[in-house]
């Protein structure tokens, strides 16, 4: 069985998620990453290589995260069932995803943020507040941001330029952001942040 290392603003997993794991030859942190990672990829083609009009919709947020770990995780696209260290209560997820989901479609319609602020807005509650998924949040709700980014004329966000999944001092500052939006509603670090 794989011991996993958790770095600060990581995702904890309960003993029957990491049950939950499918191939069974993993048995290092470095193979499931890269294993991770390689499932990622394959889906980010999926993901960006044709127009989704329905990228505001609970199906394919899950969908999406399904093709994102659904070769590594048997509960990829399903919404977690216990509390984390992040993240709103676990019964509460539905109901505050279908508010973002909606807030997100109001401001796009209005025009109430310019793109790139709204996109990071969507992005703060999706991964910060709702944290929908067992984990992979961060870098499904990037993803998901990217593509919201893409359909409101933008392009993809850099996200610091260096990885945010491994510990380091872009992963530090992308959290440090996200709690300074968390605190004050002030996304101009994170926006900032996200372009860089």
């Amino acid at each position: 069985m794989i011991k996993f290392t958790n770095s600060d603003g990581q995702t904890p997993l309960n003993p029957d998620e990491i049950h939950s794991l499918i191939p069974d030859y993993i048995t290092l942190q470095r193979e499931l990453d890269e294993l991770e990672q390689s499932n990622i990829l394959e889906a980010e083609g999926w993901l960006f290589n044709r127009d989704h009009a329905d990228i505001l919709e609970e199906t394919f947020l899950k969908n999406s995260h399904k093709r994102m770990f659904g070769k590594v995780w048997k509960w990829a696209g399903q919404f977690r069932n216990s509390d984390k260290n992040i993240g709103c209560a676990w019964t509460e997820i539905p109901i505050l995803l279908r508010s973002l989901l909606d807030d997100t479609k109001y401001w796009t319609e209005h025009h109430t943020y310019a793109a790139d602020e709204l996109a990071i807005r969507f992005h703060h509650r999706l991964v910060h507040q709702i944290h929908a998924f067992p984990n992979g949040n961060g870098r499904h709700a990037r993803l998901m941001t990217d593509l919201l980014a893409r359909k409101l004329g933008r392009e993809r966000f850099s996200w610091g330029s260096d990885s945010l999944v491994k510990p380091g001092e872009a992963r530090k500052k992308y959290i440090a952001t996200l709690r300074v939006a968390d605190q004050n509603q002030d996304f101009a670090p994170l926006l900032a942040f996200a372009r860089q």
